[in-house]
């Protein structure tokens, strides 16, 4: 396997996971799967465009896909009533939660992936109390709403992070520019590609003509990685 560059180099994850997030629709839930991506997310915040609505439940898929369920600043309490009535495999932080909250989480035995949106003046030393405490970490661009807001943020500011956690890559990630993306972390501890809006014909629809190029895309890279 590959090692990050630095001297505090951690091992580079060979295979490259891939995240659908967003999904919203039954039937495009179903479709989307039935591509097998590695993760489906779904979103648990009232105030986006994306948000599954109080009473849904999650179609049958395939047991191999992992559900995560996506939550800004919620209650831990509510947070563990959505886990049981849709039956999250994990959940993804997208607010203010501490690091305290994210291992309540993962002592409830849930999967945790905590979000920073990041530019180009973050300071990513405030990653550092959620080592130990999360799975994964999602990098997405600062914008005006908590996620899905389709823009980039520059890749390279990235090696200014220690890569103590394996991160997701997320913020405007478009099929056309996937592997040039994937190239440009290649030596960091990039875990996955979080796709969202770069793969939707209308918020919480995905196309999935780009949704397979993606998969087709990111397991070409699994194969020469």
């Amino acid at each position: 396997m590959k090692r990050a560059q630095g001297n505090r180099s951690k091992l580079v994850e060979k295979t490259i996971r891939i995240k659908i997030c967003g999904m919203r629709e039954a039937a495009n839930i179903v479709t989307v799967a039935s591509m097998r991506p590695d993760y489906l997310g779904f979103i648990e915040y009232p105030l986006s465009p994306r948000f599954v609505g109080y009473k849904f439940r999650m179609p049958a898929l395939p047991s191999a896909i992992e559900r995560v369920g996506v939550f800004v600043s919620e209650t831990l309490e509510n947070v563990r009533n959505r886990i049981k009535v849709v039956g999250y495999d994990a959940v993804q932080l997208h607010g203010d939660e501490s690091p305290d909250f994210a291992s309540k989480m993962r002592d409830d035995g849930v999967k945790v992936i905590k979000v920073f949106r990041v530019d180009d003046n973050f300071d990513f030393n405030e990653t550092k109390p959620f080592v130990g405490r999360v799975d994964q970490l999602l990098f997405d661009a600062r914008g005006k709403q908590p996620g899905g807001n389709g823009i980039r943020f520059n890749p390279m500011i990235l090696r200014r992070y220690d890569q103590e956690v394996p991160f997701f890559l997320s913020g405007g990630l478009q099929p056309e520019t996937l592997k040039e993306n994937i190239a440009e972390l290649s030596e960091m501890n990039l875990y996955g590609v979080d796709l969202n809006s770069g793969v939707e014909t209308a918020p919480g629809l995905k196309d999935a003509f780009r949704v397979q190029t993606s998969i087709n895309h990111i397991n070409d890279l699994r194969k020469n990685r």
